[in-house]
């Protein structure tokens, strides 16, 4: 049994994959902010934070000479030589613009038709969605980043039963034990995740899957 933090890890070290040089990403908070500490060094991107920030850098836990540099999550962060400060409208303005090559979100529920569903937690005060609605609508690409199941139950359901951040608006969802595609026929399965085994993974999902054919040949 992996354990939380070993399921981050692997959950953002996979995502950290997924990027092409010169990429501007917004990373939304949580989870999907520990991406920035697994980008190959070989690819140079370009971090944005909707608080106001351009060229955000790993993390820094000790929080430096300037606690006050964060991410849109309170999170203290670095700064990229050549990085950049502005206001949160401006920052909007990018992501609104189209400006964002790809956004990571956290979500509860995702389902068949790419609907998603990330700020509403039954039973418990939140104070709304956030920038999340701009995001998942501004970015050329939307990625889920996210555990498999919450609770024991399954996050990639059928059909979404919490309130919708955006419908139709999930690319990809990655959790730790698979990378999923949302297409126009449906969920396809690209990957697995050891320790994991097919079964398994279609087992902890409510979702129907599509089983890509390279995945099918190797699992045979």
């Amino acid at each position: 049994m992996l354990s939380k933090e070993q399921c981050r890890e692997i959950i953002a070290r996979r995502v950290a994959k997924e990027f092409a040089q010169g990429d501007v990403i917004t990373l939304g908070i949580g989870l999907p902010t520990e991406v920035a500490n697994y980008i190959p060094h070989d690819v140079q991107v370009i971090f944005q934070s909707e608080n106001g920030l351009l060229g955000v850098g790993p993390d820094d836990p000790v929080a430096g000479d300037n606690p006050k540099i964060t991410n849109a999550g309170g999170v203290a962060v670095t700064i990229r030589p050549g990085g950049v400060f502005f206001d949160s409208a401006m920052a909007f303005t990018m992501i609104r613009g189209g400006h964002v090559n790809a956004t990571v979100l956290g979500a509860l529920q995702v389902d068949e038709k790419g609907n998603i569903a990330n700020w509403m937690i039954p039973g418990a005060f939140v104070p709304g969605m956030g920038g999340a609605m701009d995001l998942v609508v501004g970015a050329k690409r939307v990625i889920i980043a996210m555990e498999h199941t919450g609770k024991g139950q399954p996050r990639i359901v059928k059909k979404c039963t919490l309130p919708l951040t955006a419908a139709g608006e999930a690319d990809l969802i990655i959790t730790e034990r698979a990378v999923i595609e949302v297409t126009p026929q449906g969920l396809l399965l690209k990957e697995i995740n050891a320790p994991f085994s097919l079964e398994e993974v279609v087992a902890s999902t409510d979702a129907r899957l599509m089983v890509d054919e390279k995945l099918l040949r190797r699992a045979g």
